[in-house]
């Protein structure tokens, strides 16, 4: 009885995820907020050897796209299970990385997110203008398998809500009103 009263009180007072039409305008209103909490390019631990799933807002989107990112700046992309060969590299004293999926093809972006389940990199350049995407999502596999993107922003605006300085804030308020309610009740 007492776990269902606090989570509905945590739920009254949680924090709702960013409203936005698009993925793009979602991440830009949530990576601010949990950038703090976030790793360097150059913490390698956090995206190697990880099958990150990639996430679009894509109605039309279907296939399962892995990226996986090795040592010695191999680059592996599967289409559903068809994969292709590039080479990745980070920039020196920069967060910024360069994908080469073919020798024809190479994009640079910037970090805009990192850790262990999230690996999110914004393409430089006005990607809004040229009716492309401005960030590239990508997502730990094991962690948001099967769920659509909506399902993802959410999980990944639980890096803020988990680490925010206003739910320490606020479990520290339901505590002293808990308490002060029992203390009322038993010295009635």
């Amino acid at each position: 009885m007492e776990n269902k009263i606090t989570e509905n009180i945590s739920r009254t007072f949680e924090l709702p995820l960013p409203d936005a039409a698009t993925m793009d305008q979602q991440l830009d209103q949530i990576i601010p907020k949990i950038r703090p909490w976030g790793e360097d390019l150059y913490e390698q631990q956090f995206y190697l050897d990880t099958r990150w799933l990639e996430i679009r807002d894509d109605d039309e989107f279907h296939e399962s796209v892995l990226h996986i990112f090795r040592e010695e700046e191999e680059y592996l992309i599967s289409i559903d299970g068809n994969i292709t060969q590039g080479v990745w590299k980070i920039l020196s004293k920069s967060n910024t990385f360069i994908i080469e999926k073919t020798a024809v093809t190479s994009e640079l972006y910037d970090l805009a997110f990192l850790n262990k389940d999230f690996f999110i990199l914004k393409k430089h350049g006005d990607q809004r203008r040229k009716g492309g995407k401005k960030y590239f999502v990508l997502a730990r596999e094991g962690a948001v398998r099967g769920l659509e993107w909506r399902d993802v922003m959410e999980l990944l605006f639980n890096q803020y809500r988990n680490n925010s300085t206003y739910m320490t804030a606020l479990i520290a308020l339901v505590v002293v009103v808990l308490a002060t309610l029992a203390y009322s009740i038993l010295y009635k």
